[in-house]
């Protein structure tokens, strides 16, 4: 939490807008094209992390963890609901990540 306002600062400061202007964050990233590079830098992870072959990287990935959550906003899974979704947005398959060649260019490109 302490990086990501640390991080706003630093765009706002960049888009020379001030928290009294109250633009939402959203609006801000996109002027400097920041979703792109954080959606790459995710996929590119992502990638490194599915080549592996290693049983404790796949029960981490998996893992569910028991019990009940709290009554707000349910807390969003990185796998189901961030990856998956730079992967529609740059239409990548599960298959693509073993060919790292072909993997770097669907990301660079999306």
């Amino acid at each position: 939490m302490a990086l990501q306002r640390a991080e706003m600062r630093m765009v706002r400061r960049m888009c020379d807008v001030k928290v009294k202007d109250r633009l939402p964050s959203d609006e801000l990233r996109e002027r400097l094209g920041m979703d792109d590079i954080l959606q790459q830098n995710r996929l590119q992870w992502h990638g490194h992390v599915q080549k592996e072959h290693n049983d404790w990287v796949e029960k981490c990935m998996e893992y569910d963890v028991e019990g009940f959550r709290p009554r707000s906003r349910p807390q969003r899974t990185w796998r189901v609901e961030v990856v998956e979704k730079d992967c529609k947005a740059h239409k990548l398959k599960k298959e693509d990540v073993m060919d790292r060649i072909k993997w770097r260019k669907l990301i660079k490109d999306g």
